[in-house]
């Protein structure tokens, strides 16, 4: 597999294996899994990456992560299919297109499957795959904002502080999530163990957070998030609740169940439609981050609902 042989060649002390960024995976999760090894030298801990970081801007590295990824938009480019992504959008058609989006799609079958249905082993693996409501989102806040002024970066900025517990350590959110990973005892699933659409998704964030051209696309991303997470934390607290979860398990939904539905609607109404109107080029890249963020949603949730339902009616 090419990821294990980028990922030997990463705890290298000394040199790359030549030809290293010619080398082709063997299948999509090679490409998924290799691709979120390479986002880790720039988005992960240093001290999960250790010293692999020093290959960060290696030349071979470079040229793997370029092919990779061009890869993988293409990939995602066929997913929502839409002609329309190069013409110009109205800052106020942008903020249609993407409210339209998100209502489409709030509330996948899965999250409603949860709340009525699912046993707690079924609930606790969707939590631990789902990464809820999304893994390293603080990061993602933090990096769209780069190079972003006036009231944008201050909407951005109020949402980035929020997930920072408003300056409180035990409010910060990434700190409730590890609260809820201790309550339920959640399994810490390995990448190489989680499923295909969960890698692609995850893959999403780093093509997104690595790439300066694409801060349009992750703003559109980001904002779909924001729009649909609050319903369906809202039906994740009622899965919980039926379930009889401890309650130091519950404030990480429940924080995003109500203040969810704020952010979408300020960072659309406050940010994206400023930055829009400021540059009307920013339009199709919005649109289109909000676009691949649904599919690769879409692709989850559905593989999810299939495999926990088929479950369940076995069981």
């Amino acid at each position: 597999m090419l990821y294990d042989l980028v990922t030997d060649a990463l705890d290298r002390e000394r040199s790359l294996p030549c030809g290293l960024g010619a080398t082709g995976p063997d299948d999509q999760r090679d490409a998924l899994l290799t691709l979120l090894a390479v986002h880790d030298l720039t988005t992960a801990s240093l001290s999960r990456v250790g010293r692999r970081v020093r290959w960060q801007g290696h030349p071979d590295i470079a040229a793997l992560k370029w092919r990779l990824e061009d890869t993988l938009e293409a990939h995602l480019d066929g997913l929502i299919g839409d002609d329309r992504l190069g013409e110009p959008v109205a800052a106020d058609e942008v903020a249609d297109l993407e409210r339209s989006l998100a209502a489409r799609d709030r509330c996948p079958p899965v999250y409603q499957w949860l709340a009525e249905h699912a046993t707690w082993q079924q609930l606790v693996h969707f939590m631990a795959v789902e990464g809820g409501p999304d893994a390293g989102f603080d990061d993602l806040v933090a990096i769209s904002q780069v190079g972003i002024t006036g009231q944008a970066k201050v909407v951005l900025a109020n949402n980035y502080w929020d997930e920072m517990g408003r300056g409180r350590l035990e409010d910060v959110h990434t700190v409730l999530h590890d609260d809820l990973v201790a309550a339920v005892d959640m399994p810490r699933i390995a990448r190489r163990d989680l499923p295909l659409p969960a890698l692609r998704r995850a893959a999403l964030g780093g093509l997104l957070a690595t790439n300066r051209r694409l801060q349009p696309e992750m703003l559109g991303a980001l904002g779909l998030l924001e729009l649909q997470a609050g319903p369906r934390c809202r039906l994740v607290v009622k899965a919980l609740r039926r379930l009889g979860a401890p309650a130091e398990a519950l404030p990480f939904y429940e924080v995003h169940a109500s203040i969810d539905p704020r952010h979408g609607k300020e960072w659309l109404e406050q940010a994206v439609v400023p930055l829009v109107e400021h540059d009307p080029t920013w339009g199709p890249g919005v649109i289109r981050g909000a676009l691949w963020r649904s599919a690769v949603n879409e692709a989850l949730f559905e593989h999810l609902h299939d495999t926990l339902t088929a479950q369940h009616a076995a069981a």
